[in-house]
C-alpha cells in the first residue's frame, strides 16, 4: 500500500493512457523485435552455415533446433526469477546474454560451437520473451492492455521479414558470421534504453516493498503528467486486493497448481503446446515444401518471405479485435482460420503448386497464425496473479517450445508418408485442437483489471 493510502494496481490503472505509455511499449518492442530477427535469422543462413561446415541434414536440422532448446529452459527459468527477484533485472540480463551470445556466433569456427552459442542465444530469449509480457500487462491499464500486448507481439513478423531483407542484402557481402556480429550491436542500445523502464509496482507491493513501490508510481505519475501537460490525475477507484504471497523460488510454480488456476494452467499449456507444434511444424518447412513442390530455391525462398507478410495485417487486426470481441473469440477464431488456410495451402501441390492458390492460401494462414499470436501473448499474463504472472508465462512458453522442437521433427516423419498434403492437414488439425481446448476450457479476460481476474 503506498503512502496515499491506494494500492499500486489502482494508482496505475486511474492512469490515462499517455505518451510514456506508449515510450515503455517502443522500448520492450524494439527488444522483441531484434530478439525475433536474431531468431528468424537462421532460416536465412542456415544454407551457407551447411555448406560451409558440410553438414547433413540431419545435423543442419540439430543446430536449427538448437535455438529453441534453449527457449525452453530460459523461459522455464526466466518467470520463477521474475516473480522471485522482479520483473527489471531479469529483462536486463536477457538482453545481455542475447546480445554476447550473438556475438559469439560470429566467432564460432566449428558446428558444434556455434551449437552451443544458438543455445545460449534461444536461453537469453526464451528469458526475454515472458517478461516483456508480464511487465506490459503489469504497467498498462486494462482499458489499453490487450492492444499494446498485441502489437508487441506484432514485431515478430516484422522481425522475420527485417531478418530476410537484412540476409539478402548483407549475406552475399559479409558473409553469416558478421551478420550475426551486425545483430549483437542492437543489444547495446537496447539495454542502455532499457534503464529508462521502471520495476513494475505491482510486483514490487506484492513483495512487500511498499516504499519502493511508492517511490516507482511517484515518478510514473509525474511522467504520466508531464506527457498530458496537465497537472491533475483522475481519482483512484478501489479494486480487489490480492494478499502477498510468500515469495520462494517455486511457490509461483505451486500457485499454477493450486484449485483456483489448476484448470487456467492445463489450459494454456495445451494450446501453447498444440499451437505451436502446428505453427513451426509448417514456417520451418514452407520454404523446403516449396522446393519439393517443384520450385527453385530462389522462387521458394522469396515466396516464403511474401507470404509472412500476411503476418503484418494479421496482428494489427487482432490488437483491435481482442478489446473489441474479447480474447477466447478472437484467439478461437485465428485458430480455426489458420487452420483451415493451413489445409488448403497444403493442397496447392495437389493443383500442380499453383502459384495463385499458394499465394492466396499463404497470405491467409500467416495472416491467421501472427493473429493467433498475438492473442495468445496478450492472454496469457492474464490468466495469472502477480505473484505468479512471469512463472505462468515463462512455462506456458516453455511448453509451447516443446512443441516448436518437436513440429520440425513430426513433419519431417510425415511428408515422405503423406506429402504436403497430410503435413499441412496435420498442422490443421493441432490448431483445431487448440481451438476447442479455448472454446471448452478458456476464460474471458477483456476489460477486467489484473486484480479483478484473480477473484474469478
Amino acid at each position: 500500500m503506498g503512502i496515499q493510502g491506494y494500492s499500486a494496481a489502482e494508482r496505475l490503472e486511474r492512469l490515462p493512457i499517455s505518451g510514456y505509455h506508449r515510450i515503455i511499449f517502443i522500448i520492450i518492442a524494439l527488444a522483441f523485435f531484434f530478439d525475433s530477427m536474431d531468431l528468424a535469422m537462421m532460416t536465412f543462413l542456415l544454407g551457407s552455415i551447411k555448406t560451409e561446415f558440410g553438414l547433413s541434414t540431419a545435423q543442419a536440422g540439430l543446430l536449427a533446433s538448437s535455438s529453441f532448446f534453449g527457449m525452453v529452459v530460459g523461459a522455464s527459468l526466466s518467470g520463477m526469477l521474475a516473480d522471485r527477484f522482479g520483473r527489471k533485472p531479469v529483462f536486463q540480463w536477457s538482453i545481455v546474454l542475447w546480445g554476447v551470445a550473438s556475438y559469439l556466433c560470429s566467432t564460432a569456427q566449428t558446428v558444434e560451437m556455434l551449437t552451443l552459442f544458438r543455445i545460449l542465444l534461444g536461453i537469453g530469449m526464451g528469458m526475454e520473451f515472458p517478461i516483456a509480457q508480464s511487465m506490459l500487462s503489469e504497467l498498462i491499464p486494462a482499458k489499453g492492455r490487450g492492444r499494446y500486448i498485441a502489437l508487441m507481439d506484432g514485431f515478430w513478423p516484422l522481425g522475420f521479414v527485417a531478418a530476410g531483407v537484412l540476409s539478402y542484402f548483407l549475406l552475399p557481402v559479409i558473409g553469416w558470421r558478421d551478420i550475426f556480429l551486425v545483430l549483437a550491436v542492437p543489444a547495446v542500445f537496447v539495454l542502455a534504453i532499457r534503464f529508462f523502464i521502471p520495476e513494475s509496482p505491482r510486483w514490487l507491493e506484492q513483495a512487500g516493498k511498499h516504499d519502493a513501490a511508492d517511490k516507482v508510481l511517484l515518478g510514473i505519475e509525474q511522467k504520466v503528467r508531464e506527457s498530458l501537460g496537465r497537472a491533475d490525475l483522475p481519482e483512484p477507484v478501489a479494486l480487489p486486493r490480492v494478499a502477498t504471497v510468500p515469495g520462494t523460488f517455486f511457490s509461483a510454480f505451486q500457485q499454477l497448481w493450486s484449485t483456483q488456476y489448476r484448470q487456467r494452467t492445463m489450459m494454456i499449456w495445451s494450446v501453447w503446446f498444440f499451437a505451436l507444434l502446428g505453427f513451426y511444424g509448417l514456417t520451418s518447412w514452407l520454404s523446403a515444401l516449396l522446393q519439393q513442390s517443384g520450385f527453385a530455391v530462389t522462387q521458394s525462398v522469396y515466396y516464403t518471405v511474401i507470404i509472412s507478410l500476411g503476418g503484418i495485417p494479421g496482428f494489427l487486426m487482432a490488437a483491435w479485435l481482442v478489446e473489441r470481441w474479447g480474447r477466447k473469440p478472437v484467439c478461437i477464431v485465428t485458430l480455426l482460420g489458420g487452420g483451415v488456410m493451413a489445409f488448403l495451402y497444403g493442397q496447392s501441390a495437389v493443383f500442380g503448386g499453383n502459384v495463385g492458390l499458394l499465394i492466396t492460401s499463404g497470405l491467409l494462414m500467416q495472416f491467421f497464425l501472427f493473429g493467433m499470436w498475438a492473442v495468445l501473448y496478450t492472454y496469457t499474463p492474464e490468466l495469472y496473479p502477480t505473484s505468479a504472472r512471469a512463472t505462468g508465462s515463462g512455462f506456458a512458453s516453455a511448453v509451447g517450445r516443446v512443441g516448436s522442437l518437436l513440429g520440425p521433427l513430426v513433419t519431417g516423419l510425415v511428408f515422405p508418408i503423406t506429402g504436403q498434403g497430410g503435413v499441412f492437414a496435420l498442422g490443421a488439425l493441432c490448431f483445431a485442437v487448440a481451438a476447442l481446448v479455448v472454446w471448452v476450457f478458456g476464460m474471458e479476460t477483456k476489460g477486467k483489471t489484473l486484480e479483478e481476474l484473480t477473484q474469478i
